[in-house]
């Protein structure tokens, strides 16, 4: 007996050391396994760069908590794991889950300071069992790191989907939502970016919702093309000071000089973000009595620069099948006049094909007027991001628009082998300058033929960028059209183009990672609720007492012996 004893005590004590050398050991070796299929939970190095670079208390407050319909419950908890990952890695990220209405006297203020702070609630209706009721949710979180504040949302707003679709999409950008949230407050702004002013761009008002999303992640400044006149070279050396230039919807002409100021811009490594328009046409100036304009096409003197780089824009509009819900009379005008949906086919819906990261898990693209791009060779590598349905084709221009083409009756083969229009093309390489065996303009001692390695982003629309102004003359969110109430992906397209361009391509990869997320199909659940009552709650509680039966009975039988 004293030898079984003296047994047991050695492995005991062998297990005890074992046991401690282990945890001495995994003080030393970090490392998580993630057992799910999809990976979702395994961050990815730009998301572990950004929560390594935290290197004081950060604070996110995440407002999923209390009664939640089940969608929202799967959302929590996904955020929650994602959320202690970041915080198994960084012991600096502090989480805290709140419920905003949990209590009643208070809940109201509460509201109104998430209200102030940008933080819309939405209203879900729950449907249990035939049962419906209203519910608010605050799909948000908030981070705070060294006095700065940042918004975050957890629900992905997709057009054309239910609750259920919502949130998964939402998880799949959970990791990138959060980790962008976080890369803005931590991390100090370096990169600047040039909002071209001069030749009848679109104004600030127009563009304010982009021009916004990207002052969280950059700096950014107008810079009027006003002096290359008087004073070119020094006007190249102010743009060379930016990283990118954006150039949204001009409607004059550019001289050669400006041509000169932005080629070499390009060609010494800046960063270009083109949204052109080749045809004079507006939605507003449709709403007349006669319902109809007149569109045309428009000179902007940059057709032989675009050439060189290997595109070109046609003055040609794009319709398209898929096109845009609109509202307009029908029937009797009067006090009783009665609206009705129409598909306006030159308002192309985009769904991207592309498998690029720029446009990789985004939704429908809003254009307006939109015009057919070409590519040409000349050693560039070019990615059509953005094209047009397989039902679609161009239409020449001058050409007579008019509301009445809503009741246009068309068949497939009007659209034979038309179809697939490239609208927005990303053109990476070493471009040649527009100046090539030309004469310049003015005389520019770093003038260079073949530029450094750079890239570029070619739109063929302004409308892209462009936000909607309420009545009271306030810009809307960017990608909200008010004429339907659709919210389309205009504004996340527009600022994973900014972001590429950028070199900031971690986070688009995040962006676009692959989540498998299955859920319950309630459908399938209130057919058969009973027998999934059972299934889920039932049979664990009888596998559970048969183990204790049997667990008893053996017991039993060796110690009553």
């Amino acid at each position: 007996m004293k030898a079984f004893n003296i047994k047991n005590a050695k492995s005991l004590l062998i297990t005890v050391a074992a046991v401690l050398l282990l945890n001495i050991i995994s003080n030393f070796f970090f490392h998580r396994f993630d057992l799910t299929q999809d990976h979702r939970y395994t961050l990815s190095p730009t998301t572990l760069k950004i929560i390594k670079e935290v290197k004081a208390p950060l604070s996110i407050k995440v407002y999923l908590q209390g009664e939640l319909p089940a969608e929202f419950k799967r959302l929590q908890l996904e955020s929650k794991q994602l959320l202690e990952e970041f915080q198994a890695y960084n012991s600096n990220i502090i989480i805290e889950f709140v419920d905003p209405l949990e209590n009643k006297d208070e809940s109201m203020d509460k509201i109104k300071e998430l209200y102030r702070k940008g933080l819309t609630p939405i209203n879900i209706t729950v449907d249990d069992k035939g049962k419906q009721s209203q519910s608010m949710v605050f799909p948000w979180a908030i981070a705070v790191y060294n006095n700065k504040e940042v918004n975050i949302p957890l629900l992905k707003n997709i057009m054309g989907t239910n609750t259920t679709q919502k949130v998964i999409g939402s998880v799949q950008h959970l990791e990138y939502s959060i980790s962008d949230g976080i890369n803005k407050i931590s991390k100090g702004k370096q990169k600047k970016v040039a909002i071209i002013k001069g030749n009848g761009e679109l104004e600030e008002r127009h563009i304010a919702k982009f021009l916004m999303q990207v002052r969280e992640s950059y700096f950014i400044g107008p810079f009027t093309l006003d002096s290359v006149a008087k004073n070119p070279e020094g006007t190249l050396k102010s743009l060379q000071n930016y990283d990118l230039a954006v150039i949204a919807k001009p409607t004059e002409a550019f001289t050669d000089e400006e041509k000169l100021v932005l080629d070499q811009f390009i060609i010494h490594g800046g960063k270009t973000l083109w949204l052109i328009d080749q045809v004079n046409a507006e939605m507003d100036s449709l709403y007349n009595p006669t319902g109809a304009t007149l569109a045309f096409p428009k000179d902007l003197n940059l057709n032989d620069m675009f050439f060189k780089y290997g595109v070109r824009i046609n003055p040609d509009l794009v319709k398209d099948e898929q096109g845009s819900p609109i509202k307009l009379a029908s029937g009797e005008q009067g006090s009783g006049t009665q609206y009705q949906d129409f598909n306006w086919k030159f308002a192309p819906q985009v769904y991207p094909i592309s498998k690029h990261p720029i446009v990789k898990n985004l939704g429908g693209i809003k254009f307006d007027f939109a015009n057919a791009m070409d590519t040409l060779k000349n050693g560039i590598k070019k990615t059509v991001l953005l094209q047009s349905s397989p039902y679609s084709k161009k239409i020449g221009t001058p050409v007579q628009i008019s509301l009445n083409m809503v009741s246009e009756q068309t068949s497939p083969a009007d659209y034979l082998n038309k179809g697939n229009i490239p609208m927005a093309v990303l053109l990476e390489g070493s471009f040649h300058s527009m100046f090539e065996n030309r004469v310049l303009p003015f005389e520019e001692k770093s003038f260079a033929v073949k530029g450094k390695e750079s890239k570029m982003i070619v739109i063929a629309d302004g409308d892209i960028i462009k936000n909607q102004l309420d009545k009271a003359g306030q810009s809307v969110e960017l990608g909200y059209d008010q004429r339907s109430g659709n919210l389309y992906d205009n504004k996340d397209f527009m600022m994973n183009c900014v972001n590429y361009l950028l070199d900031d391509t971690g986070l688009i990869n995040i962006r676009s990672k692959d989540l498998d997320l299955p859920l319950l199909d309630k459908e399938k659940v209130y057919e058969n609720y009973t027998f999934t009552q059972f299934l889920t709650i039932g049979i664990p509680i009888l596998f559970l007492g048969l183990f204790g039966l049997g667990f008893t009975f053996l017991r039993k039988r060796k110690y009553s012996k």
